[in-house]
C-alpha cells in the first residue's frame, strides 16, 4: 500500500461529484461543429458547476487545455474564466492525446504549492472544421505551406514520417498479435459501452448541453455520443485491414467535446463535494517515450514503470481505464502485464466514444473515478498514448 506521504501530491484532492463532461459527438455530426469550442466549453463548465452546486466564485485558478486552434486561443485561460463571469488567473497547455491527464497533474501541482485552493480544469477540442493554416516557408519553392491541423498531423509524424495507423501496425507485428483477438477485444469494448448506456452510469458523469447560435437560438441538445453504433463481432471480422490488425472498427474516430473537474486542497474538497466522506487523491504519474513509430506500446511501458515505482501490481488496481485509439493498445497492455483485457474499460473508452483529443483523458478520469466510487474505493489506473510515441499513466486512490 502507498502511504499518504509517498503520494506525488499529498495535499491535492478531487472533490467527488464536482465533475462533468459533454457527450462526444463524432466529427461533423452535431452543431458543435459550428461553434467557438472555447466559448462553449467555458459556458458549459459554468453550467456543470451550477448543476453540481459549486459556486463559480470558489475557483481561484483555471488550467485550460486544448490541442486544435480556436478563435481567441491566444488569450486562453483568462478569457475562458471571463466567459464564466469570473476573472481568475490561469494558463493553457496541450500535449496531444495526453492533454487531459497532464491538465489534472498540473492543477494538482498548483494546489500542492499552497498558492491555490480550488483549481478548475477545463479541457476541450473541436476536430470538426479544424483550421487550415497558411504560413511563410522560405525553404519551400512555393514560399508558403498549408496545413490542415487535425488531419495532417494524424497522417504524418515529422519525427518518423509515418502515420498513426502505421504505428499501430508496427506494434501489432512486433508483438505478433492475432487479428481475431483484436477484433474480439474491440467488439467487447462496444458491448461494454452499450451496456453502460443502458445503466444510470452516464447520468453521474455526463451532462446534456444545449448548443446556441450567435443569436442565442437553440441549435439542438447534445445528449448522446453521436456517431457511435453497435458493431457485432461478425461485422468486425469482415472489415478490411488498413494495416496489420487495424480496421475501421478497431480504431477510434475524431470528435468534439469538453470535460471539466476540480482539484482542491482537503478542506475545500470536504466543503464542495456532494459526498465529502469520499476522498480522491493522486498517487503517482509516469511518462515514457518509446521507439520510433511504436506509439501503441508506450502506455504499457508507462504502466510498468508506475507499478515498479509505487510497488503496486496490476492486480491491486480496482479500475483500469485506457485511452485506446487502437484496440492494439489494450491487447499489448493485457499480454505484457498478464491480465484479462475484459476486466478493463468496463464503462466505455475512447476506442468507442471517440477522440476529441483535449478532453479525452479527462473523461476517462471522470468515468474511472466514478466507477471506483461505485466499487467502494481502491486504486484507479488511467493510461494512454500520445503523439510522438509517448505513453502516460497515473494512479488515483479512492477511499
Amino acid at each position: 500500500m502507498v502511504s499518504t506521504t509517498e503520494m506525488i501530491f499529498p495535499k491535492a484532492r478531487i472533490p467527488y461529484g464536482t465533475w462533468g463532461a459533454s457527450y462526444f459527438p463524432a466529427w461533423q455530426t452535431s452543431p458543435l461543429a459550428e461553434v467557438n469550442i472555447g466559448q462553449f466549453a467555458a459556458e458549459s463548465m459554468n453550467r456543470i458547476l451550477g448543476i453540481r452546486r459549486v459556486p463559480i466564485k470558489k475557483l481561484d485558478y483555471l488550467v485550460s487545455a486544448s490541442t486544435v486552434p480556436w478563435h481567441w486561443k491566444f488569450w486562453n485561460s483568462p478569457t475562458l474564466s471571463s466567459l464564466m463571469d469570473h476573472r481568475v488567473p490561469g494558463f493553457h497547455l496541450e500535449q496531444a492525446c495526453a492533454t487531459g491527464l497532464q491538465s489534472v497533474i498540473h492543477a494538482a501541482a498548483e494546489v500542492e504549492a499552497g498558492d491555490k485552493e480550488v483549481v478548475g480544469v477545463l479541457t476541450f477540442d473541436r476536430t470538426s472544421d479544424s483550421p487550415a493554416s497558411i504560413f511563410p516557408e522560405r525553404r519551400a519553392y512555393r514560399r508558403t505551406e498549408v496545413i490542415s491541423d487535425v488531419w495532417d498531423n494524424f497522417g504524418f509524424d515529422p519525427a518518423t514520417e509515418k502515420s498513426m495507423i502505421a504505428a499501430a501496425g508496427n506494434v501489432a507485428r512486433k508483438y505478433r498479435l492475432d487479428r481475431s483477438e483484436v477484433d474480439e477485444l474491440a467488439a467487447h469494448r462496444y458491448q461494454q459501452y452499450f451496456d453502460t448506456v443502458e445503466s444510470d452510469f452516464h447520468q453521474a458523469v455526463m451532462v446534456p448541453l444545449e448548443i446556441l447560435n450567435v443569436q442565442g437560438r437553440s441549435m439542438g441538445v447534445i445528449d448522446q455520443d453521436l456517431g457511435v453504433k453497435q458493431i457485432s463481432i461478425s461485422a468486425m471480422r469482415e472489415m478490411s485491414e488498413l494495416d496489420s490488425c487495424v480496421t475501421s472498427g478497431t480504431q477510434t474516430h475524431a470528435g468534439d467535446g469538453m470535460a471539466c473537474l476540480l482539484v482542491t486542497n482537503e478542506e475545500q474538497a470536504a466543503e464542495l463535494s456532494s459526498k465529502p466522506e469520499i476522498k480522491i487523491s493522486l498517487v503517482a504519474k509516469s511518462e515514457v517515450r518509446t521507439g520510433p513509430s511504436l506509439m501503441p506500446e508506450a502506455p504499457t511501458l508507462a504502466v510498468k514503470r508506475i507499478l515498479e515505482r509505487t510497488g503496486l501490481t496490476i492486480d491491486d488496481m480496482g479500475v483500469i481505464k485506457s485511452h485506446n485509439p487502437f484496440a492494439v493498445n489494450d491487447l499489448v497492455l493485457a499480454h505484457q502485464l498478464d491480465f484479462n483485457w475484459r476486466m478493463m474499460n468496463n464503462t466505455g473508452c475512447s476506442l468507442v466514444w471517440g477522440h476529441p483529443q483535449g478532453p479525452t483523458l479527462t473523461r476517462l478520469i471522470i468515468e474511472g473515478l466514478e466507477e471506483g466510487v461505485r466499487l467502494g474505493g481502491g486504486y484507479v489506473l488511467i493510461c494512454g498514448c500520445a503523439a510522438g510515441d509517448v505513453g502516460i499513466a497515473a494512479i488515483f486512490k479512492v477511499s
